[in-house]
């Protein structure tokens, strides 16, 4: 049943797509065309100064997706904040083209782009990446001015975004004072969690500043069941046990963003931008495991309690100074640091015996941080424009090149306790390491003009890392990687005005994570192939790959917008996690095991309903669809795709704005698509199907007073995820059930 159902799902969502799409297209060519933004502006000319009205315009008209020869993808402030999130995980699910993975309304969920995860997906904060041990989804929604979606790699970034580019922009100060203040109250069956945020800005002379802060708790007590099965050579079951996990705890947390910008008096500007994030965590848990067929765990009942503090701080100065005949200058030098502690403590016990496990881990470790960028632009004009108005146009260019570098120091101590308890071997450990990792990258980019209807853009980067470390268990590692990177976009936009093609070419890349390739060792309480232990792997490679993506989009009316596009990347090094079996302990480490490749389609439509009907409410529609394919050369198939790639996304969603303004209403669908995948000959993995429905409400009370009520994951659905071992001894499987809950959020905004 729950195979048709799948099915079923596939094929309404494609069906209702394509069914939109064609709608669009025909009601486009039987009714009369609407007048464009530029027309308008003409109108108001007549009224208005004609300087004013250019201005806005232009400001009005200018869309980063449709003109920009690199492709981007940009998710307004209004957007982010639509739905009243408390959670950037939770803004980007709705976007086209991106899942989340895990259940829905838990923390840790991974962001990524054409189903893949794994680090594929680059996230960046103002360009720069975050550091070990920062939570993106701890990022509050209210410090967030826009979110940019790279699909294709550009030069200015780094290219160690295989799959693409997710760059979120805090936001900076505005012209106009500004003063909001928010208060909201979350509440599921098994959470509530209050926030509270404060935005302000102003001007003064020249000096601008704003300021973001924002603080939360989030409160839980779940049950998670856990349950291991498996069979033996014959496919006879030899075992069968259920361990549920009861988990309560508690996590606050702050983000501030003070920023001041000053204009100095010949144009320059010097801008200072700080980030700190703040986070706490406290938790206890209790496992009961009864066994019903078979052998029984090392420990049937464990008693954990578990704690951590992380705080993060970054602070940049950035300067643009103008040269003549456009050119400009941007220098950008910032430093960071990072805290992450930890307490944990283990009790295990056996058949209802005294425990004989009371392990206690800390963990200590701290990174700092230092990275500097600048970047020469310069416009430049070949030729000129032929006096009788015939002929070919100057070629306009806009070149840019500089670098990016950067240098971090992480120091890691890991130190592990166990009491000498009747019946039990105290593993007792002292681990720490230090690290340092070197990044310079040098890059050029032009983008011009070709003609008026076709834009090129070419940009070559070069990046290389040099990762050093060295241990009190582990001898000194040293690994050195570089990655020459030519990439090419192009944009033909067709003489109709409406339609446009872009093509890009890319060659990227993922770097080994520093954590990835330090070989220390972390223990699992009860060992077995589905839960071993962990290490790193000093011998690790950068995987490196091909990118070529094409796309057609297709605009109309005032917002109307169809689009279709295919990427593939061929992989080379492919990493993922190897099983081994040593001194009678399963240890999983990352391997490279050859080659690669991922396939994928996306369609698009978005569209106000006007634009089909002339006088229909006001009505945004929009819809996506998303399936993606990849096949790895070392694992057999069927089902050998990259771990964990999400093989079909789909989202929905449906906007009202009544006449008056005073009420915006909304719902979205999101749909993720998990199955069966295979890691090895021996791994495999299943995740289910993840269906996600919210609704939004704002009341706009007066121009100072807002009340916003969003409901989240109305369907509740619980989600499944299993762990596969399987060889000539027989197999074993881990099915972990994450409960489904529905959110009620409420949120009071005030402007002063």
């Amino acid at each position: 049943m729950p195979v048709r159902q799948f099915r079923l799902t596939q094929i309404a969502t494609a069906v209702f797509s394509f069914y939109m799409a064609a709608g669009a297209a025909r009601a486009e060519a039987d009714a009369p065309e609407a007048p464009a933004k530029p027309v308008k502006s003409a109108k108001q000319a007549e009224a208005a100064p004609m300087q004013k009205v250019e201005v806005k315009g232009a400001a009005a008209s200018y869309d980063a997706r449709r003109d920009d020869t690199a492709s981007k993808t940009v998710v307004t402030s209004e957007e982010i904040q639509k739905y009243g999130d408390t959670s950037v995980n939770d803004v980007l699910k709705r976007v086209p083209g991106i899942t989340v993975s895990g259940a829905a309304g838990r923390s840790g969920g991974e962001i990524r782009m054409r189903g893949l995860g794994n680090g594929y997906t680059q996230i960046l904060i103002n360009g720069e990446r975050a550091p070990a041990g920062f939570a993106i989804d701890s990022l509050a929604p209210e410090v967030i001015e826009r979110i940019e979606i790279l699909r294709a790699a550009s030069a200015e970034f780094s290219t160690q975004s295989i799959a693409g580019t997710i760059n979120i922009v805090l936001k900076k100060a505005l012209k106009a004072a500004q003063r909001e203040f928010k208060f909201s109250e979350a509440k599921g069956s098994k959470f509530s969690s209050p926030s509270v945020s404060l935005q302000m800005s102003d001007k003064m002379g020249s000096t601008s500043y704003s300021f973001g802060g924002n603080a939360w708790r989030y409160m839980y007590n779940r049950l998670t069941p856990v349950f291991d099965s498996g069979t033996d050579a014959a496919g006879l079951p030899n075992l069968s046990r259920s361990a549920p996990w009861q988990d309560q705890g508690r996590a606050d947390g702050m983000n501030l963003s003070p920023r001041i910008n000053w204009t100095l008096d010949n144009g320059d500007t010097v801008t200072s931008q700080t980030f700190i994030n703040l986070n706490q965590f406290v938790s206890n848990s209790h496992s009961r495991t009864a066994t019903t067929l078979g052998r029984g765990p090392d420990y049937d009942r464990i008693d954990s309690t578990y704690s951590s503090h992380n705080g993060f701080g970054r602070t940049d100065l950035n300067w643009v100074h103008k040269l003549g005949e456009g050119a400009k200058l941007d220098l950008k030098a910032g430093v960071s640091d990072n805290r992450n502690t930890s307490d944990s403590l283990q009790i295990g016990g056996n058949n209802g015996l005294p425990p004989t496990l009371a392990r206690t881990v800390t963990s200590v470790g701290t990174e700092h941080g230092f990275s500097t960028q600048g970047k020469y632009s310069r416009p430049l004009t070949f030729g000129a424009a032929p006096a009788d108005g015939k002929g070919e146009a100057p070629t306009e260019h806009a070149l840019a090149m500089g670098w990016d570098a950067g240098l971090t120091q992480r120091d890691d101590q890991r130190t592990q306790r166990e009491a000498a308890l009747p019946g039990s071997t105290p593993d007792n450990s002292d681990e720490g390491f230090s690290a340092k990792v070197t990044r310079l990258a040098l890059y050029g980019q032009d983008e011009w003009n070709l003609t008026p209807q076709w834009s090129l853009y070419t940009g070559l980067r070069w990046e290389g890392l040099d990762t050093r470390s060295d241990g009190n268990t582990f001898d000194a590692v040293q690994q050195r990687s570089s990655v020459f990177s030519p990439l090419m976009q192009t944009l033909f936009k067709f003489p109709n005005k409406k339609d446009q093609l872009r093509v890009a070419l890319t060659r990227t890349y993922k770097a080994p994570s520093t954590s990835s390739l330090i070989p220390r060792k972390f223990t699992s309480t009860n060992n077995s192939a589905t839960d071993p232990d962990r290490r790193g792997n000093p011998h690790l490679k950068p995987e490196l790959a091909l990118g070529l993506d094409a796309s057609f989009e297709h605009y109309w009316g005032e917002g109307g917008l169809l689009s279709a596009s295919a990427s593939m990347r061929r992989i080379d090094n492919y990493t993922h996690q190897g099983l081994l079996y040593e001194n009678q302990r399963w240890v999983s480490t990352s391997i490279n095991d050859g080659r690669a490749e991922t396939r994928g389609i996306e369609l698009e439509a978005k569209f106000p309903m006007r634009a089909l009907v002339e006088h229909a409410p006001a009505l945004d529609l929009r819809a996506s669809v998303s399936r993606n394919w990849s096949r790895v050369e070392s694992v057999p198939g069927p089902d050998n795709r990259l771990d964990q790639q999400t093989p079909l996304s789909a989202t929905l969603g449906v906007d009202y704005k009544s006449p008056s303004g005073v009420l915006t209403t909304g719902s979205s669908f999101s749909f993720r698509n998990g199955g069966l995948v295979r890691v090895s000959g021996t791994q495999g993995g299943y995740t289910s199907v993840r269906r996600d429905l919210d609704v939004y409400a704002l009341w706009k009370i007066d121009t100072q007073n807002n009340l916003r009520v969003a409901v989240s994951n109305l369907l509740a659905q619980d989600y499944v995820m299993e762990s596969l071992y399987s060889d000539s001894n027989g197999t074993s499987n881990r099915m972990t059930v994450a409960g489904g809950e529905t959110q009620l959020r409420v949120t009071v905004e005030k402007r002063f």
